[in-house]
């Protein structure tokens, strides 16, 4: 079997993740948990994150996103992404997402993909877009609202536009961008590992791209996750608070930067 065709189950599952995310955090929830790694514990849907969403909404995120160390899959999937969108955040509370990241199944190389939910589709879209990402190489993605075109978004990836303009109607202004580690397994005893370094994490104010500092509103931390912030933004004034860690420390963390990673 093809790399290709082991990734093509992911589509549903990384859809409802994204949504799930989304609507979790407009509705005020933040999952938290104590700041150590822990032995691997799943949900009872199986998901577990490490990651934030933006205090405000925006029309636009970027992120640029490394794999520290190989993705250890034992079931389902582990990915890093950055997006906006949910179920219900369409018109007349119809499902609309966007997203674009690296992830990982078992017996195939990671990739990098986009997703995308449209407003009356039956089922979201998950494109592939390079396969046998290495650990360690940092990959650019940026989900963005195209300027002087509202409700029309791109997908770009190390630079390069990805998509062509996709129309996602009601999504001018109302959606709050994501950046987020997620592992899916499809036994609680198959425990995932994952290691995902972000950085230059920001949100864009207006269509095609007026980026600002990420500010995290929200956190999403489940228990034998990590997050551990590397650097951040004064959300009023853009001032940038640095800490320096183990990881890059060559160039320092590139402004709003976090670690996310499990604790397996």
């Amino acid at each position: 079997m093809s790399d290709l065709a082991r990734v093509t189950p992911l589509r549903l599952t990384l859809a409802a993740t994204a949504g799930l995310l989304a609507l979790a955090a407009l509705v005020g929830a933040s999952a938290s948990a104590s700041a150590g790694p822990r032995a691997c514990t799943a949900s009872v849907s199986g998901y577990t994150y490490a990651g934030h969403q933006a205090t405000y909404r925006g029309h636009g995120v970027r992120a640029t996103i490394t794999a520290l160390q190989p993705p250890r899959v034992r079931s389902g999937h582990v990915a890093g992404w950055v997006g906006v969108g949910g179920p219900g955040q369409g018109p007349n509370g119809a499902d609309a997402w966007i997203q674009a990241g690296m992830a990982s199944v078992p017996g195939a190389a990671p990739f990098s993909y986009v997703e995308i939910a449209r407003p009356g589709s039956e089922r979201p879209e998950l494109r592939v877009v390079e396969e046998g990402l290495a650990p360690g190489r940092p990959h650019r993605f940026a989900v963005l609202e195209m300027g002087r075109r509202p409700g029309w978004w791109r997908v770009w990836i190390d630079g390069q536009p990805m998509t062509e303009p996709i129309l996602l109607p009601g999504s001018h202004g109302r959606w709050a961008p994501i950046a987020t580690a997620e592992s899916f397994a499809e036994s609680p005893s198959a425990c995932n590992a994952f290691s995902f370094r972000f950085e230059g994490v920001a949100v864009s104010y207006g269509g095609g791209g007026s980026w600002r500092p990420f500010v995290s509103g929200h956190r999403f931390l489940d228990a034998g996750n990590e997050l551990r912030q590397l650097a951040s933004a004064e959300s009023r004034r853009g001032v940038y608070a640095r800490r320096l860690s183990s990881v890059n420390v060559a160039q320092g963390p590139l402004p709003y930067a976090f670690l996310a990673r499990s604790g397996s």
